[in-house]
C-alpha cells in the first residue's frame, strides 16, 4: 500500500530543495557579478588616489599594488543575500518564509558583527590600527555572534568532552572566532592563498549545508564563494603593470574569516544529518586546518624565539615553499591540495576513529610536513655554502 503522507512529504521536500537550489544559484551569480563590477572601480580609485601596499623586506610582491579588494566583499555578500532572499520570498514564500524567520536573530546580530569588523579592516587598510585595538574589536564582534545564539555547545568527544557549561561555551566560542578570523588574515601571504583556501571551505560548507537542508547558511556560503572568485582572478592573474592586480587586505581577510568562523560553529552544532557517523567537529573544522595549524605553529615559533607573537615575519607555510624555489602559484596550489587532502582524509576516517585521535594524526602530519620542508631548505642552504 502506498503511503500518501510519505509521498506528499517527499514531494514537498524536493520542491523546497529545488527552490533553494535556484536561490543559491541566484545569490552566487549576483555576488559574482557585483564583485566583478566593484573591483575594477576600486582599482581605478586606488591608483588615482595612490592607495598602495608598499613593498618591504617581509612582503613578497614588487611594485605598487592596492590592498583594498576586500572593500567589495561585504557589500557584495550582503546585497546578494538580501536580494536573493527578497526575490525568493516574493516568488516562493511559504516554507522559505519560515526558514528566513528562523534565522532572523542570527542574521541581525551577524550583520552587526560583520559591519563592525569590516569598518575596522577598512581603517587598518587605510591608516593602520594597533593590534590591541584589533583584538578588542574582534572580541566585540565575537560577542555579537554569541548573542545571536551561535556558540559551540558540544565538543563531541574531543578529549572525552561533550556538553559544556554555558559560560564556558560562550568564552570558548569567542576565542575560536578570534582565532579563525586571525588565521585567515595571517595566511594571506601570497597571491590566491587566503582566497583559495576560503573558496575550498565555502564550497565544502555550502554543499554540506545544502544536503543538510540548512538552506539559508548554504546561501551565505555560495554568496561568499561568488564574491571570492572574481577577486581570486584579479589577485592571481591580474597584471600590475596594467593596474589590474589587487590584494584583499585586512578588510577582506577579516570579513571572510568571520563568515567562515560562524559557518564552522554552526556546522559543529548541526553535524551531517544524512550521515551521523561523521563527527560534527570533523565537518566543521577540517577546511580550516591549514590556516589554523599554521598560525599556531608560527605563534609558538615566535614565542620560543622571544619575539612578539603579533608582529609579522616570514615563517608561514607558504614562505617555506617559496624558500624551496616554488613559484607563488605552484606554492598556492600545493597548499590548496593539502587543505583538500585534510578534508577528505578526516571525513573518511571519522566513522572509525575518535575525534581526539583524528586531531592528533592531523597535527602529526602537519608537523611532519613542516619538518620535511625545513630539512630540505636547510640542506639546500648547506650545499650552497659548500659550493662557495
Amino acid at each position: 500500500m502506498i503511503d500518501l503522507n510519505l509521498l506528499l512529504s517527499t514531494s514537498l521536500t524536493n520542491r523546497l530543495a529545488d527552490s533553494w537550489l535556484t536561490v543559491c544559484a541566484l545569490v552566487f551569480l549576483i555576488s559574482f557579478a557585483l564583485t566583478g563590477i566593484l573591483i575594477p572601480q576600486i582599482l581605478l580609485i586606488a591608483f588615482r588616489k595612490k592607495l598602495f601596499d608598499v613593498p618591504d623586506e617581509r612582503k613578497i610582491h614588487k611594485g605598487a599594488i592596492p590592498r583594498l579588494g576586500g572593500i567589495s566583499f561585504m557589500p557584495s555578500i550582503v546585497f546578494s543575500i538580501a536580494c536573493a532572499t527578497g526575490m525568493s520570498l516574493l516568488f516562493y514564500g511559504g516554507n522559505i518564509n519560515s526558514i528566513v524567520h528562523d534565522v532572523s536573530v542570527q542574521v541581525s546580530f551577524g550583520i552587526c558583527a560583520l559591519m563592525l569588523l569590516y569598518l575596522m579592516g577598512l581603517a587598518d587598510d587605510l591608516v593602520g590600527v594597533r593590534y590591541r585595538a584589533k583584538f578588542i574589536i574582534q572580541a566585540i564582534t565575537a560577542i555579537f555572534i554569541v548573542m545571536s545564539g551561535q556558540y559551540i555547545i558540544n565538543l563531541h568527544g574531543f578529549f572525552s568532552m561533550t556538553l559544556m557549561p554555558d559560560w564556558f561555551a560562550y568564552l570558548f566560542t569567542i576565542l575560536v572566532i578570534i582565532f579563525i578570523t586571525n588565521a585567515i588574515n595571517l595566511i594571506d601571504g601570497i597571491d590566491g592563498l587566503a582566497s583559495g583556501l576560503s573558496m575550498v571551505a565555502c564550497l565544502f560548507y555550502g554543499v554540506v549545508f545544502f544536503y543538510n537542508h540548512d538552506y539559508f547558511y548554504a546561501m551565505i556560503m555560495f554568496a561568499t564563494l561568488g564574491t571570492l572568485m572574481p577577486f581570486f582572478y584579479y589577485n592571481v592573474f591580474g597584471n600590475p603593470t596594467k593596474f589590474k592586480k589587487i590584494f584583499m587586505g585586512d578588510t577582506g581577510a577579516l570579513t571572510i574569516g568571520l563568515i567562515l568562523s560562524v559557518a564552522s560553529i554552526h556546522l559543529s552544532n548541526k553535524g551531517l544529518t544524512i550521515d551521523p557517523t561523521i563527527n560534527p567537529l570533523v565537518l566543521a573544522f577540517s577546511p580550516l586546518i591549514v590556516p589554523g595549524f599554521d598560525v599556531v605553529r608560527v605563534y609558538l615559533y615566535r614565542l620560543r624565539n622571544r619575539r612578539n607573537p603579533f608582529l609579522p615575519d616570514k615563517n608561514h607555510i607558504h614562505h617555506k615553499f617559496l624558500a624551496l624555489g616554488f613559484h607563488q602559484s605552484i606554492a598556492m596550489l600545493t597548499i590548496l591540495l593539502i587543505s583538500a587532502f585534510f578534508i577528505l582524509f578526516n571525513i573518511l576516517i571519522s566513522p572509525y576513529i575518535n575525534i581526539t585521535f583524528i586531531v592528533i594524526i592531523d597535527l602529526i602530519m602537519f608537523t611532519a610536513l613542516q619538518i620535511v620542508l625545513s630539512q630540505i631548505h636547510f640542506r639546500r642552504e648547506a650545499r650552497k655554502k659548500q659550493g662557495k
